[in-house]
């Protein structure tokens, strides 16, 4: 991994208090071909409750089937269906293709949602002997459902503690929100807090480029248990973190987890500091930031990386004349605009549309406005054209479950952004 630190502004003026916003940017080594990659063991747990019959759970499993052949030796994968009872159709085992697909074909629409049931089973199979992961193989649960969870355990606090306590473990959850009836903070709060992602499938048709996008970084893996920890200096306060990641706070600071890094993509983290006065010129060091990761491959090894974050004081008028790193002051925008997301949809919620309304479009403008002359300008702007189109769905007759998880997952997307490479 390839870490680097920018500030908007890395020229402070002497004897003069600052707000600095830093992003740490993260490069990921290529992945190794396919035939020297890590080896996978999922679980894949299907929810097989009645609201899923039809195109949902034929899309479903017309997926996983498109999961099991792109699995090759000497990978693992366990399949568990779940409605009210929970059944291992597919104990976890090397790749028979044959064998799953019929498994896969066998599965029917049931009764209620035990989500809890059928994701600790999934854990169950994948669990490893010991602390933790001796090797580098990549063990991820893949949790469907479209529905709450309405049986087993139901409290979204105690799924959260236990998804980070198996990552702790070694073992990964990502989630997948099929409809318009599912309990979107708590998928999402479960992937972060497994270190895996989070998906939304508005239909069913959405559903096949999320499994070929989760494969794709799965097959991928490079680095995992990826965390960045944050240590402010003397007098310095971290302000905010604007992505989110679990967060852990540790002496002098705060460690974020960032989960596994794929092969060649690019992440950042963004944070704000606020700086004392400084009374002497030259450079000063305002914080500490830790890089830790296991690296996958050949030989595994754990990494760990300390950047000391510098800036330079100097006049008042030199400080006034500087340039601002344009990278980190629209990595700032597009963070702020996650946060405009979930401000409106919290005052959509509360009836307040015309409020939720304005700060989206509030949003969308500070967007176009980076967008001159930068070099992400085409991505920028798609973000704005999506923030106003999301605008227009916040009144009284239009604001559904829909458009609230678009909020929500979109806001979701845009801080845990992973940007593949060239």
């Amino acid at each position: 991994m390839q870490p680097t630190i920018r500030l908007n502004h890395n020229l402070l003026a002497v004897e003069s208090e600052h707000t600095v916003h830093a992003m740490v940017e993260l490069t990921a080594p290529e992945a190794p071909d396919q035939d020297r990659r890590a080896a996978l063991k999922l679980a894949l747990v299907i929810d097989r409750s009645g609201s899923m019959a039809g195109d949902k759970l034929a899309v479903t499993k017309a997926c996983a089937a498109y999961l099991v052949r792109r699995l090759t030796p000497p990978d693992e994968l366990a399949i568990v269906a779940y409605d009210d009872a929970v059944d291992l159709v597919a104990p976890l085992a090397p790749v028979h293709t044959e064998n799953l697909l019929s498994a896969i074909a066998a599965i029917g629409p049931g009764g209620s949602t035990n989500l809890s049931g059928g994701w600790l089973k999934g854990l169950e199979v994948l669990k490893v002997p010991g602390e933790a992961s001796a090797d580098d193989t990549t063990r991820r649960v893949l949790l469907l459902t479209d529905g709450q969870a309405n049986a087993g355990i139901t409290e979204p606090a105690a799924l959260v503690s236990m998804a980070t306590s198996a990552r702790g473990a070694g073992v990964g959850t990502t989630t997948i929100g099929f409809g318009d009836h599912f309990a979107e903070e708590l998928l999402t709060d479960m992937g972060d807090a497994g270190g895996g992602n989070a998906h939304f499938a508005p239909t069913p048709d959405a559903a096949p480029a999320i499994f070929a996008e989760e494969f794709e970084g799965l097959a991928s893996v490079v680095a995992q248990n990826v965390s960045i920890e944050i240590r402010p200096g003397d007098d310095v306060d971290l302000v905010e973190v604007l992505n989110h990641y679990p967060a852990t706070p540790v002496a002098g600071g705060v460690q974020l987890a960032l989960g596994d890094a794929y092969g060649g993509e690019h992440r950042s983290v963004v944070f704000a500091l606020h700086v004392p006065a400084l009374a002497q010129l030259g450079m000063a060091k305002v914080a500490d930031v830790v890089l830790r990761y296991v690296g996958v491959g050949d030989q595994i090894a754990a990494h760990e990386l300390t950047l000391p974050l510098m800036v330079n004081v100097v006049s008042a008028d030199e400080a006034a004349s500087a340039q601002a790193d344009h990278a980190v002051v629209e990595e700032v925008v597009v963070l702020e605009a996650a946060k405009a997301r979930d401000e409106a949809r919290r005052l959509a919620d509360e009836g307040d549309f015309e409020g939720g309304q304005t700060l989206l479009r509030a949003s969308a403008h500070q967007l176009r406005q980076s967008a001159t002359d930068s070099a992400k300008a085409d991505e920028l702007l798609a973000e704005a054209d999506m923030l106003d189109g999301t605008g227009g769905l916040l009144a009284s007759a239009t604001y559904d479950a829909t458009t609230r998880k678009r909020l929500h997952y979109d806001a979701y997307r845009a801080r845990r952004r992973r940007e593949p490479g060239p």
